[in-house]
């Protein structure tokens, strides 16, 4: 857990506790139930959702306690390159003065080892809505741009070989109106926290921006992704000898965009300045699944994190998982804002 000042009191009445955790699983289910539609795309995905909080949500906007410089990258398929690698960095912050956050977020995605190469960035606000004590809410809009950039240079196509010899000959004539497309994207967020429990929805590329460099290509839109999250922080319990304390921490990521749907389901253990967390990943549009395993740790105004994917597909040899690296710098010192309402949502 993410050990900055909350304002809430850690003192929810056990049927409330009850109550969150059942509430946890019954969306799970409700979402596992859900139906499917056509495959168009996806969206690059980290493990470690919550090192990454503007981009699992743009709402989570100036909901740290200070100041905050979140990176990740992330490198799918290892053994064949850089296959899938992903680099990405954000800044948010609250603004006194005001009810709201502001934020910034780029990212790169380098696919097929240079193939499709994309570079998004935006800016973030989000106005936060305190209710009471221990609940308020935030609402977030994010702007910005995805430039992509194909390179086929290096592709060979069954048109361009010679079917004397089998060698690749010539170049294949792509109906492209260029190698490169700038389009402007739009996202939506809210997040909300009562007492422990915290819990949102963030729908991303609200505009379906067409992305295809093909010429008279209908289906190049880019489908919208609709991201709904919740979790539970537990309070503290005790093990061992030494009674030492440490939190638990249930949390679901369900994720729909085209037809690819998943639901993700973890828990994170916090003890003291180390967090450890798994998570299993329910592919419920193909199969195979996949299980993430982490490990965090915090030292005053940083957070570093590592993930590593584990596939159950019969496949995974051929790129050997997924590693991932988080990095946060939290800034400046705590001060009391107009309202405190910070999230206390996990580490990793």
């Amino acid at each position: 857990m993410i050990h900055m000042k909350n304002s809430f009191p850690a003192n929810s009445a056990a049927y409330r506790k009850s109550f969150g955790f059942k509430f946890i699983f019954l969306l799970a289910f409700t979402l596992l139930m859900n139906t499917s539609l056509l495959v168009k795309g996806q969206d690059p995905e980290f493990s470690q959702s919550y090192a990454n909080p503007l981009y699992l949500n743009p709402a989570f906007t100036g909901t740290n306690a200070i100041p905050r410089i979140a990176m990740s990258y992330r490198n799918q398929w290892p053994r064949q390159g850089n296959t899938f690698s992903t680099y990405s960095l954000a800044f948010d912050k609250f603004i006194n003065s005001t009810t709201g956050g502001i934020g910034f977020r780029t990212m790169y995605d380098v696919q097929l080892n240079g193939v499709i190469n994309s570079l998004s960035s935006s800016f973030i606000y989000a106005e936060h809505f305190n209710i009471s004590d221990g609940v308020f809410f935030t609402m977030a809009l994010e702007s910005g741009f995805i430039y992509k950039k194909f390179n086929t240079s290096g592709l060979i196509f069954p048109g361009m070989i010679d079917q004397g010899t089998g060698a690749p000959t010539g170049s294949y004539p792509f109906p492209t109106e260029s190698g490169q497309k700038l389009i402007p994207d739009f996202s939506f967020g809210t997040v909300g926290q009562f007492d422990d429990y915290y819990f949102g929805i963030a729908i991303h590329h609200l505009t379906q921006p067409d992305q295809s460099i093909f010429l008279g290509d209908q289906t190049g839109k880019l489908p919208r992704k609709i991201t709904v999250h919740a979790g539970a922080k537990s309070h503290e319990f005790h093990r061992g000898l030494l009674s030492r304390e440490y939190t638990l921490s249930p949390n679901l990521i369900y994720i729909q965009q085209g037809g690819f749907r998943q639901l993700n389901l973890g828990i994170y253990m916090n003890e003291a300045w180390l967090t450890y967390g798994i998570w299993y990943r329910n592919n419920l549009t193909y199969r195979p699944n996949s299980m993430s395993a982490m490990i965090g740790y915090q030292s005053g105004k940083m957070q570093f994190g590592y993930s590593f994917d584990f596939s159950f597909a019969s496949s995974a040899a051929y790129g050997n998982g997924a590693h991932e690296i988080s990095l946060i710098f939290f800034l400046g010192s705590y001060h009391r804002r107009l309202y405190d309402n910070t999230m206390v949502i996990p580490q990793m």
